[in-house]
Formats: C-alpha cells, structure tokens, sequence
C-alpha cells in the first residue's frame, strides 16, 4: 500500500523533465517494498526538491540531479551484486544510457542549429519585422499565438515561447494585461503546436522514437491541437485592450548566411525523418548528418568572409556618399560551428540525464510497472489517460509520457495518440506544467506569473476538453 501511495505522490508532486526512452530490460528482482527502493523515492524527491527551488538556493539544478542518479543506481547495484546479478544491473543502466544518448544528440544539433540561427540575426530580424507593422494589441494577441503555434511544431516550445516572449515585452510594456494575457496564449499555443508534430515537443518525440504511433499518423492530432489554442484564446480575446503600441523603425538585415541556415535546418529535419521511416536508423543519426551541412556552410563562410569583405570595401565609397550605414554583411562575418555548439544550456542538458537515468532507476526497481497497474490496469484507459493529462499540468510532460511508454500499456493506437496529446497540452493548465511556462516567469518577472495563469485555468480546461472531443470526433477509427 505504501509503495503505490509513494508512485502516485511521485508522479503527482515531482514535476520534472525527462528526455529519453530507455529500453525495457527484463526485471530479476522486485524492489518497491525494499528498503532500496524507498530510499530511491526519498533521494530522488529531495533532489527534485533542490532543482526546484534552484533560484533561492543559487544551486545549479543539475547537481543534484546528477548526484541522485548516481546515488539511485548506486544503492540498485549494490543489492544486484549481493546476489550475484552484477551484470544484470549494469545492462539496465546501459539500455538507459543509450536511449539518453539518442535524444541528447537529437537535441544538441537542434540546439546548435537555433543556437547559429540566433548568431546571423534571424529571431532579431523576426522580433522587429513585427514591432514595425503597428499591429494593435489584438492583432499582436493572435499573430503571436498563432506563430508560436506553428512554430512550435519544428522548433522547441522553450525557444518559440521566449522568442514570442520578447516580441510581447516590446510592444506591451506600458500595459500590463496585454502582456499577461498574451504570455498565457504563448504557453497555450506552444503546447499545443507542439503535440502534432512529431519534432514539436519531448512527448511527440519519445512516442515517435519508440514506434508505437507511425509519423504521419501525429498529424491527425492537428485540428484537436487547434482548438485546444483556439478555444482559450477566443475568450481572452475580449479581455485585451483594443489600443495600438508606439511602432518602431526597420528590421535589421541580417547576416550572411542566415537564409542558408534556415534551408539546411528544414533539410536537417527532413533528413532525420528519412533516416528513420526509410532506413530504420535513430532520428539523432539523421540530425549529426544535418550538423555537417552546418559545418559545411560555416567553412565555406569563413573561407569567403575576406571576399566578401574586399567586395563590400570596393562599394564603401558609394555608401558613404549617399550616406547610407554599410550592411550588416560587411560587419565580423566569423562562424564558428562549435562555439553554437558551446553556447548550449549545458546545466539543462545534465539534469535532464539526471532525471532520465533516476526514473531509469526507479523504473528497474519496479516503481512504473506498479503505476502502470493503478492507471491502466485499474480503470478505463481513456480516462486513465486524461488524468495523465491533467498530471502533466504538475509533472512535466516529458517526464510523464517517458513514464507512460515504460509502462508500455496494452492501449489502441487511437489511446496513444490520445495520451499524447493530453500530456503534451495539459502542460498548460498550469505555469509550472511546461518548460514554456517556466521559461516565461523567468523572463517576464511580475508580469506573467503562477496566480495569474491560474486564474485562466478554467478557461484552459475548455480547450483541453475541447481537444479531447475533437479527438474522438476525427480519429474514432484508430480506436
């Protein structure tokens, strides 16, 4: 009784982050009702407990994590290696390792492509192509919206969110409510562009990596995803001030380069989704082949910036006689691959192996098999997925889908899709449900925060309801 009590508390009040899938390996020893596997619940909350409260304690999130790993499997292989099963243990922490692995290479080369992006002024030029428009707040309400919806669905909610962020802050610091509601519409709309796609978010991610729903099949979740955006967003259209913000100048020019960058990006994808439907390779095999188009394109930048700058030097003359300001272009044109590669969120990417390999540990002791029984054994799947849903909005949603596709409950592929969705826009009933959320309270400090979003919350749920009846409404032949 007291281990499910401890899996259900676990899985209800630890919101974390995992990101990879590790392989199911066959399970000698049953530990939940051990003194291993409570002491592994124990370790691993308190270490959660820390990386949560990260901004008070000034203490790196990953450090914990990465201790109570180590810690967790410590304790697991010390008992396997008491009874002589030494071996067994190290292939479950390899099988986890591994998939780790996988999707830590995925997202280093999505990072590094962003990371580039970023360099050669692609998000800069976006923010202020907008700002110059003078779109009236409600216009800039559902432009930013619906971007970040579609956005989302190629690129990470994180990202998408703190760039819509950004373009919110400028054009609505002198009101208030326009920015709050409009980070809510954010957070809402990257969620749920993030649940189709199967590059959109950590959970389609994992779900596709594991092969229990076939890539094209994600995009019957799109017109659920819609209403799971549009919904909310209708009702809080009514509360944002029709006024228009002060317009600002030009969008800059940005750097040689950036185009190119933005072309092999969409071929890096593509060639991901061809390494794994046609040659039944991992997506992250694809992605490291797409990170030497980037390569490719820095050498040949560096080995063209002296050209580029003799050329631009011949015109100089005439630019300073029509007094026009040089081109971006003729400014420091170095690219090095490596350093977007450097600039990546090493912290993050460490607790996320920290979080991975604990629920690995957790999952080898017994814990997600026990879960399993409570959620999918115990009651309907639909409504056991709905409430795995509604547990995303405290647990983030790649930590709950990785829970769910260890269980590997016997569910339709009507059921997985609609888990899928579930964890991945139930994230936003809550601030805290998502790293999209979490990223905008850091970044807009007083102006969206957990009251406010809560206050919108049954406003949210009309959209999550919504999606789940459009689900079955479209997809009721995959049931």
């Amino acid at each position: 009784m007291f281990a499910r009590l401890s899996v259900l508390l676990l899985l209800t009040f630890s919101p974390l982050i995992a990101w990879a899938e590790a392989e199911p390996v066959t399970q000698a020893l049953n530990l939940t009702s051990h003194w291993v596997g409570y002491t592994a619940i124990a370790i691993f909350a308190i270490a959660y407990l820390l990386a949560m409260t990260e901004e008070v304690t000034e203490l790196n999130k990953s450090k914990p994590m990465v201790l109570a790993a180590s810690l967790i499997w410590a304790f697991i292989a010390s008992i396997y290696v008491s009874d002589g099963m030494g071996e067994q243990a190290g292939k479950a922490f390899r099988a986890c390792l591994e998939g780790y692995a996988e999707l830590f290479l995925f997202i280093m080369v999505s990072m590094a492509y962003l990371n580039a992006m970023e360099d050669r002024g692609v998000f800069d030029n976006l923010r202020v192509w907008l700002l110059s428009k003078g779109f009236s707040y409600r216009k800039l309400f559902w432009i930013t919206g619906a971007m970040s919806f579609f956005m989302s669905s190629i690129c990470n909610n994180l990202t998408t969110a703190l760039l819509m962020g950004a373009v919110i802050m400028a054009m609505g610091k002198d009101n208030r409510r326009f920015v709050t509601l409009a980070a809510i519409n954010v957070v809402v709309a990257t969620n749920a562009g993030g649940s189709f796609s199967p590059f959109g978010d950590i959970t389609t991610l994992l779900v596709w990596q594991s092969g229990v729903v076939p890539f094209v099949d994600f995009y019957s979740l799109f017109l659920p995803a819609v209403v799971n955006f549009a919904l909310p967003a209708m009702v809080m259209h009514f509360w944002i001030p029709k006024q228009q913000p002060a317009a600002v100048g030009k969008a800059p020019v940005m750097k040689r380069g950036a185009i190119a960058m933005i072309v092999l990006f969409l071929l890096t994808i593509i060639t991901a989704i061809s390494f794994e439907n046609m040659l039944d390779l991992p997506p992250a095999a694809g992605m490291l082949a797409g990170l030497t188009y980037l390569k490719f394109l820095g050498f040949y930048l560096q080995k063209t910036s002296a050209k580029q700058k003799d050329k631009i030097s011949d015109f100089a003359h005439v630019y300073k006689l029509y007094n026009v300001e040089i081109p971006t272009q003729s400014k420091s044109q170095h690219f090095d691959v490596f350093k977007s590669v450097a600039t990546l969120e090493w912290d993050t990417l460490l607790f996320f192996y920290g979080v991975m390999i604990s629920v690995g540990g957790l999952s080898f002791i017994g814990y997600l098999s026990l879960a399993s029984d409570v959620l999918y054994v115990g009651m309907d799947p639909t409504i056991a997925n709905i409430i795995v849903g509604i547990l995303s909005a405290f647990i983030d949603n790649g930590t709950i889908m990785f829970a769910v596709l260890t269980m590997h409950p016997d569910i339709s592929q009507g059921q997985w899709l609609l888990v899928t969705l579930t964890a991945g826009v139930g994230g936003s009933l809550l601030a805290i449900g998502s790293a999209a959320g979490v990223g905008l309270m850091g970044q807009m400090k007083g102006l969206y925060t957990f009251s406010a979003h809560l206050k919108w919350m049954p406003v949210i749920m009309l959209g999550y309801a919504g999606s789940i009846a459009m689900h079955f409404l479209l997809n009721a032949h995959y049931f």
